[in-house]
């Protein structure tokens, strides 16, 4: 049976691949690190890692073990960390998730009002970056998020749009388009638009960043980024336009981009998304807290 420190020290190796690293994460010397691994290496029989001057990487057997123990520390660790709630009298814990400053805004002020009213909960809300999609809700790290929609991964629910907002486009404030009163999909055929990656599906890609104009003219790619401020860096550069929110505007000013009206593009949606399997009453609350704190 493998002691508490042993399972940490492993998997914590595994994740950094890095002696000195783990060390830092765990609080202890690089030679305890070592001492730890061998010991465990000399149970299991073969060499768990592959060393050398200048890197450490998984074994076979070393992947496969990582593989198998980590699902099971992952429920020791919410066994304890539930067991710590009731102890402490907390009657749930909630962790949202949002992708703009203005959906921030809204779920701090749902969170306050839930919280005067079931002050024994916890209820933390951090940023999803922009190439996050909902894979925080299928990993585990998040039980709710106002996401951009559409979501159309299996196992998750999509509760009520709680936020709409038009399109603009966000061109450099030089482009000769800047100074129009607005824009049309068609004028994208020519523009090379700024996208996103990461996890978001093809389907939820395409409906963000059209490949092509209405008329089926090809709109050009640009650089992808991974979050907003790379968004940003990237009109400002002039290495392509984007499409936002209306309300980015007010959020993101920057002198050096214009944010012009798309006038024939469907507005933007945002809604609440949850796992299925992990309805709950506290996050139905929270749902209703959203809908009584956002504006009409």
């Amino acid at each position: 049976m493998l002691e508490r420190y042993e399972l940490e020290t492993f998997l914590t190796l595994a994740e950094e691949l890095h002696f000195g690293r783990t060390g830092e994460r765990l609080g202890v010397s690089t030679g305890r690190v070592s001492q730890t691994v061998k010991k465990l290496e000399r149970r299991v029989g073969t060499p768990l890692f592959a060393r050398t001057s200048r890197s450490v990487v998984l074994t076979p057997v070393g992947l496969r073990l990582y593989e198998d123990l980590l699902p099971a520390y992952e429920q020791l660790r919410t066994a304890l960390e539930r067991a710590t709630e009731t102890g402490r009298g907390v009657h749930g814990r909630l962790r949202v998730g949002f992708g703009t400053p203005w959906d921030a805004e809204l779920l701090t002020a749902a969170a306050d009002a839930l919280l005067g009213r079931r002050p024994g909960c916890e209820i933390t809300v951090r940023e999803v970056p922009l190439d996050g999609g909902v894979r925080p809700l299928q990993d585990g790290a998040l039980d709710i998020q106002l996401a951009a929609l559409p979501v159309r991964e299996p196992g998750l629910t999509t509760g009520p749009v709680v936020v709409r907002d038009e399109r603009v486009l966000l061109l450099p404030a030089a482009h000769p388009l800047a100074g129009r009163p607005s824009l049309g999909l068609e004028d994208l055929a020519e523009l090379p638009l700024i996208t996103t990656g990461g996890a978001h599906p093809r389907h939820w890609l395409d409906h963000h960043y059209p490949r092509h104009t209405p008329s089926g003219a090809v709109i050009p790619r640009g650089p992808v980024a991974a979050t907003w401020q790379e968004v940003l860096s990237h009109v400002t550069a002039g290495r392509g336009v984007t499409p936002g929110a209306a309300r980015g505007a007010r959020y993101h000013p920057r002198p050096g981009i214009a944010y012009v009206p798309l006038r024939d593009a469907p507005p933007l949606a945002y809604g609440l998304v949850w796992p299925t399997a992990a309805d709950s009453a506290l996050t139905r609350e929270f749902v209703a807290a959203v809908g009584s704190v956002r504006e009409p």
